[in-house]
């Protein structure tokens, strides 16, 4: 918002990314943090609902997004002469818009399945955070048929926003290989090749918890996987994805000179 020269779909797009991230870990690395130094580690059942909806609707927004920024970059890279008519910084924020309204809406019916289970056993929940699996596992009565319905909502998602980022990727790699100056295709592998590397961890990570059914993962993998996506990837989103950038590190240098 402060350099003029970085409002641009590029940017209007990682300023989105970055607002996302911040609330992505604020809706569970408080409260955990939270519970590993209290000797009460307790939440209401409005509240384990509450955070399991936000987590899952900013992840969701994630993926989106994630898609999103590879289109924008294989049109910046593969199709130059029509970037700017195509993503114009109008069409970026609906893109943007329309990121975070499906991402809202999109685990809706699973929350409400899960919320509608009689839960009268015990009210520990195995997990740092309001994960699906360990809330199925609190119902009094078994139900596979919300396991699967969660499972057929992950595997959609997952996969088809997956396929489209690996898509922009291949395609924006086969464009850099035509391109005559080793400096360039060196330049444009190491982006690309740092942004695969988070999308691979984000990817990796929840598809080891939630595409299979939750009652085939054990406990304790899920709760270090979930770790490693709900805050690692964070943590290296904003190295890869902004102080890695060029025109991100010159607004950064003004900006403290002042």
């Amino acid at each position: 918002m402060w350099d003029h020269q970085l409002q641009t779909p590029m940017y209007i797009l990682l300023a989105n990314f970055s607002f996302l991230e911040i609330w992505f870990i604020t809706s569970t690395v408080p409260n955990m943090l939270a519970n590993f130094l209290s000797e009460t580690n307790t939440i209401s059942v409005s509240g384990c609902f509450l955070q399991f909806y936000f987590f899952f609707s900013l992840g969701t927004t994630e993926t989106f997004f994630l898609s999103a920024m590879a289109f924008d970059r294989y049109l910046a890279i593969c199709r130059p002469l029509h970037y700017p008519t195509v993503m114009t910084v109008q069409r970026c924020i609906r893109t943007g818009a329309g990121c975070w309204v499906c991402g809202f809406l999109y685990f809706l019916l699973p929350i409400y399945l899960i919320s509608q289970l009689p839960f009268c056993c015990s009210n520990t929940i195995d997990h740092f955070l309001c994960d699906p699996g360990p809330l199925i596992k609190l119902s009094c009565v078994p139900a596979p048929a919300t396991e699967i319905i969660c499972a057929i909502y992950n595997s959609v998602l997952i996969f088809t926003t997956l396929v489209f980022i690996i898509s922009s990727y291949t395609l924006v790699i086969r464009a850099v290989l035509k391109v005559p100056s080793a400096e360039g295709r060196h330049k444009a592998f190491s982006t690309c090749g740092s942004h695969l590397a988070v999308v691979s961890l984000f990817y990796g990570s929840i598809m080891v918890v939630y595409v299979s059914p939750t009652a085939g993962n054990p406990a304790g993998i899920q709760k270090y996987v979930t770790l490693s996506y709900s805050v690692l990837t964070p943590l290296f989103n904003p190295l890869i994805y902004s102080l890695r950038n060029k025109e991100m590190k010159v607004a950064l240098r003004k900006l403290f000179r002042m």
